[in-house]
């Protein structure tokens, strides 16, 4: 099978790079190849997606069974890929998100016909127009598409969690080690799923070229659900940490401080969430997600402590944490002190 990724160096993308390779698909990637060398056994076509016409001049007259786009996130990129891949492809495979779900919640268990709507986060609400544009050009015969909407997925190098520094997620490990607070939003009961990148993988590269999966939507997620507090307690075991110094604050008032938060945690990680993988299972006989998060986050851990280059810390970051920690101490003794 004759693949290209649009991307191919990300979390979800490295990984489904791997298995398609295992699987001798004929892959390609397509990206400007600034993140890491090239991958041994892939063709590298060297291009900016969001530039149109500099994309068309490297494709010229080529066309694959599959494109799996990694990194589409607005509409106008959205209507850039539409028309560049119009008769290029059997199947186009968009990865969207399941934050595009309706907010709050109505049920704790999503299916693929739960309503898409999300007040909170313009993430979601682009992903939203990008699915909707793409049913509609399949609607009209212009493009195959596969949607497929993953929730949060790791790999070695990602440490997730509700409430972290995207880019340098060491920086909670060296506060869980040195006994410095870490903030959980809310109680910490709300549920999650977290799923690892080589299980993602099964799912999606199980759907490349699956013809009955066009039209079609997909949760690709683990069937384990954990709780934050669950979430968070795993990382600290990971890290060897035996008395974490965690600090639950509620997401309103997280919110309040940090405008900026308010999509990740009300329009995303604050209700329960529980993702039903009955259809990939019906379209990928034996998808099963075998990486529990006890053992794949201790693999993260483990990879940042393998190299002390990897150990990078935001100490702005965690300044940002103590004064908002501080805080809340001196509001919840305030209000202490009035009420007693």
């Amino acid at each position: 099978m004759n693949v290209l990724f649009i991307g191919g160096t990300g979390i979800l993308s490295s990984a489904s790079t791997r298995l398609a390779l295992a699987r001798g698909f004929k892959l390609t990637h397509l990206n400007r190849g600034q993140r890491v060398a090239a991958v041994p056994g892939v063709e590298h076509l060297g291009a900016d997606i969001n530039d149109p016409a500099a994309t068309a001049a490297v494709l010229g007259t080529r066309r694959w069974d599959v494109v799996v786009d990694f990194i589409a996130f607005t509409p106008e990129q959205m209507q850039q890929r539409i028309a560049l891949f119009k008769g290029r492809c059997d199947q186009f495979v968009f990865i969207s998100s399941a934050s595009a779900y309706a907010r709050p919640v109505a049920h704790y268990l999503i299916t693929e016909s739960t309503p898409l709507h999300n007040p909170y986060w313009g993430y979601s609400r682009d992903k939203i127009a990008c699915e909707q544009l793409l049913m509609d050009a399949w609607r009209a015969g212009d493009l195959p598409v596969t949607i497929i909407r993953p929730s949060y997925t790791y790999c070695e190098w990602v440490v997730p969690l509700a409430f972290t520094a995207h880019h340098a997620p060491y920086t909670v490990i060296d506060r869980l080690r040195r006994g410095a607070p870490v903030i959980i939003p809310g109680d910490g009961s709300a549920l999650w799923t977290m799923t690892h990148s080589s299980d993602f993988a099964q799912g999606l590269v199980g759907l490349l070229g699956h013809r009955q999966a066009l039209g079609e939507a997909f949760h690709i997620t683990s069937d384990e659900v954990l709780c934050w507090n669950q979430i968070y307690q795993q990382l600290a075991d990971a890290a060897g940490v035996r008395d974490p110094n965690f600090v639950h604050i509620a997401s309103d008032f997280l919110a309040a401080v940090w405008p900026d938060e308010t999509g990740g945690l009300h329009g995303d990680k604050s209700s329960s969430v529980v993702l039903d993988n009955s259809k990939i299972k019906r379209y990928v006989p034996g998808y099963c997600a075998t990486v529990r998060f006890a053992d794949g986050i201790r693999e993260s851990v483990a990879w940042y402590d393998a190299d002390p280059a990897r150990r990078v810390v935001d100490a702005g970051r965690g300044r940002q944490w103590d004064v908002v920690v501080e805080a809340y101490a001196r509001g919840l003794e305030g209000a202490r002190a009035a009420l007693g």
